[in-house]
């Protein structure tokens, strides 16, 4: 069973769905994954699905319907709840420093995206231009975890660890870079020579550091 067709076990009612629209699904989640969904067309993903251009249309009224039609279920069923929960591993444990949590929050995430890529792409290709996928988005993930980090970074100013910044701040900061760094790591430039222990540690100290360098007493 392809990586698509297990996506179909997970988020869809498999009994109401014909072969030829479990067809249809797998098809159009490997083209958008692969091309992104401006670049798509319907008659591309008939080809791939082994069905005629007229059977997506029966099914679904335009290419948007059937972009929302898969990424509605991913957000609401699986990357949305697997996202969270499984960040959740990292934000409930206490690390002495913020060093090791920042570690531990790209380990966990690394993993996350690894699992997911085919669809984290359709979503990132997305986001920007689907007002609705951008609400759920924010409303099932960001938010969620945005807070939740908020509070950490808090913490650790009160220990010391941290400048006197707006911990939501400090937050985005670190978000920013986090999911920067994954992002060319394995979506940008996946061929490229990658030392991941050495990237990892490398993004952990500009968080900490910038790229200022200190003054010499």
């Amino acid at each position: 069973m392809s990586e698509e067709e297990v996506l179909i076990h997970q988020l869809f009612d498999e009994e109401k769905l014909t072969d030829k629209q479990k067809k249809i699904i797998v098809a159009a989640i490997e083209s958008f994954s692969e091309k992104g969904y401006a670049a798509t067309s319907t008659n591309e993903i008939a080809k791939k699905a082994g069905v005629a251009e007229g059977t997506i249309f029966r099914h679904y009224k335009t290419k948007k319907e059937l972009l929302m039609s898969i990424v509605a279920p991913l957000m609401a069923k699986m990357i949305g709840p697997f996202v969270v929960n499984d960040f959740n591993k990292v934000l409930d444990r206490e690390y002495d420093r913020v060093e090791d949590f920042l570690r531990a929050t790209i380990e966990n995430r690394r993993a996350v995206l690894i699992k997911l890529l085919p669809v984290v792409k359709i979503m990132l290709q997305e986001i920007p231009f689907q007002p609705e996928l951008r609400e759920q988005f924010l409303e099932q993930i960001a938010k969620k975890i945005f807070d939740r980090v908020s509070g950490i970074i808090e913490s650790y100013q009160e220990k010391g660890q941290l400048i006197e910044m707006p911990p939501e701040s400090l937050a985005r900061l670190a978000i920013t870079n986090i999911l920067g760094y994954l992002f060319t790591r394995y979506v940008l430039f996946p061929d490229s020579h990658w030392d991941d222990e050495l990237e990892t540690e490398r993004t952990v100290q500009f968080i900490m550091h910038g790229l200022a360098r200190k003054e010499s007493n």
